[in-house]
């Protein structure tokens, strides 16, 4: 059977257990979940959605590893990050990592969210990604479904790009706490003096 050119097989087999395949990763966002929060764009998507933001995101290719257990480090040592959400790319394409990453920030006090393409059915069912129940046990929101061009929402109000997308919480206490837009832009001044620019409808740029 011919492998498609960003199939996942090609590159995830690459990355070496306890280890993350990611595009980018801020502290102190305000606009991609509730509270301050650490954001962590995986590296590899293989919906390649019309309409994407983020279409770097798309391939395969290594990008940036970086172990799981650093990750936490740097993300915990941070005291205004209340919270992680992990973005992409495709999250649950790297769902076994991420579960560990998010056990760890658990335990910390820190509470976890995705964004995924994949609808919480099919995460559920038993074509699902590996971990994929893994990592949905540790998550206290999901928001999910792919981006559709012709649904999009754009709203200052929303907290999903599209109509089609759902936001699932599974811990009760974020119920009254949904009030971040899908719309609002957020700029972060690396160290390098690159900039990332996020959460104008999950889209992610750095220049």
């Amino acid at each position: 059977m011919e492998t498609k050119p960003n199939s996942p097989s090609l590159a995830l087999g690459e990355i070496p257990p306890g280890y993350l395949n990611i595009m980018g990763y801020v502290d102190h966002s305000e606009v991609n979940g509730p509270g301050s929060r650490a954001v962590v764009w995986v590296q590899g998507c293989p919906r390649e959605c019309p309409g994407c933001f983020n279409p770097d995101s798309w391939t395969f290719e290594i990008n940036q590893l970086i172990a799981v257990d650093t990750l936490a480090e740097n993300i915990l040592s941070n005291p205004k990050n209340t919270g992680v959400t992990f973005s992409g790319g495709e999250p649950f394409g790297q769902a076994t990592a991420l579960a560990a990453l998010a056990k760890k920030v658990k335990t910390a006090g820190l509470n976890v969210m995705s964004f995924t393409g994949y609808t919480l059915k099919q995460l559920q069912s038993e074509s699902a990604p590996e971990g994929a129940q893994e990592l949905i046990e540790q998550l206290d929101i999901l928001i999910d479904g792919p981006f559709v061009e012709s649904q999009a929402i754009n709203s200052p109000t929303s907290p999903v790009s599209s109509k089609n997308q759902q936001v699932h919480i599974f811990n009760p206490a974020f119920l009254d706490q949904v009030s971040w837009a899908s719309d609002q832009i957020e700029v972060h001044i690396l160290k390098d003096g690159n900039r990332i620019v996020t959460g104008y409808q999950g889209w992610l740029e750095l220049t």
